[in-house]
């Protein structure tokens, strides 16, 4: 099973066999934005820096940025967002990524927060 780590920004990300990346938001996140209506994503090919601004997420209360968790090149964007930009509130951390990237240091990964650790961090609010 991939591994799944979280940002302080509230992004997922999902280790792939591959060694590829994918990104997305959290289901915190996404019940903070609340009814999501509009989605930019990154430009295919994109270089990436760790912790850039990559991508917007618009609601019916704000629009947010979304970071790069990790520095890569950008693979592959999820077009099905443009047309339903509601299922980032279906389903955040599985059909509604956002992105997958070729990380350019495997290592990068795991100085993210896992599972256990993004629950204290939303705890400690």
């Amino acid at each position: 099973m991939a591994e799944i780590r979280y940002t302080k920004d509230h992004e997922w990300v999902r280790l792939e066999d591959d060694g590829t990346a994918t990104v997305g938001i959290t289901d915190h996140a996404q019940e903070a934005l609340g009814d999501v209506v509009f989605v930019e994503l990154p430009k295919l090919e994109r270089e990436l820096a760790e912790g850039e601004s990559c991508a917007v997420v618009e609601s019916v209360k704000a629009a947010s940025d979304i970071y790069a968790p990790l520095a890569g090149a950008v693979l592959e964007i999820n077009d099905l967002l443009a047309e339903d930009p509601s299922m980032v509130n279906r389903d955040a951390e599985g059909e509604a990524w956002f992105f997958r990237m070729e990380p350019s240091d495997a290592d990068a990964f795991q100085a993210l927060m896992d599972e256990s650790d993004y629950q204290s961090f939303l705890e400690a609010g």
